[in-house]
């Protein structure tokens, strides 16, 4: 049901207690230098980042103990077939982040020309276009606005690109059967 998933949602986003999160790092001597995970400090970042000033319709956050391997959740946007669909998305930091962009994959199925059946994100900003400066939070956006402006132009899903290009109305319809089916 619709609140059971957003219960869980709610769940994922509020999985560390309000406020500033404290995490013990691992610190080693090296070379009388010490050396602190980056990739840590950044996460931890993002996650205060998050809980401080959340983005509209999105949610993310570590899944149990796993700094590094977060759920996401995206709410539909209003103006686009996704409408009232709860979308929840992996989202999986490698070890040289924020140098290279996390992956992120949708876990709910959708009928998208950027999103293939796999989940992966056809999304420039999570290929060749990050920048150590994006986070999970404008990522998240980045992916909202793709499901309310797709673009078929570059799909990873090249016969729902045609449908959206050659038949709109039966492209939303599609969009809105599967968001009924797997996102509410």
């Amino acid at each position: 049901s619709v609140d059971r998933r957003r219960s869980v949602a709610r769940r994922t986003s509020v999985g560390v207690p309000s406020g500033s999160v404290r995490v013990s790092l691992c610190v080693t001597q090296r070379s009388g230098a010490v050396a602190v995970t980056l990739k840590s400090l950044f996460c931890v970042q993002e996650l205060n980042d998050l809980q401080r000033d959340p983005p509209a319709s999105c949610s993310a956050g570590p899944v149990g103990e796993d700094l590094f391997h977060w759920q996401a959740t995206i709410t539909g946007p209003n103006d686009s077939p996704y409408h009232g669909g709860l979308f929840f998305l992996s989202v999986h930091f490698p070890t040289d982040y924020p140098f290279k962009p996390p992956k992120v994959a949708f876990t709910t199925k959708i009928y998208h020309p950027n999103i293939n059946s796999n989940g992966s994100i056809c999304l420039d900003i999570l290929r060749t276009q990050w920048s150590p400066a994006l986070t999970v939070s404008k990522v998240l956006l980045s992916i909202c606005s793709l499901l309310c402006d797709p673009n078929p132009d570059d799909p990873l899903v090249p016969d729902i690109a045609h449908t959206y290009k050659s038949d709109r109305q039966k492209y939303n319809k599609l969009a809105r059967e599967w968001t009924n089916k797997y996102a509410m």
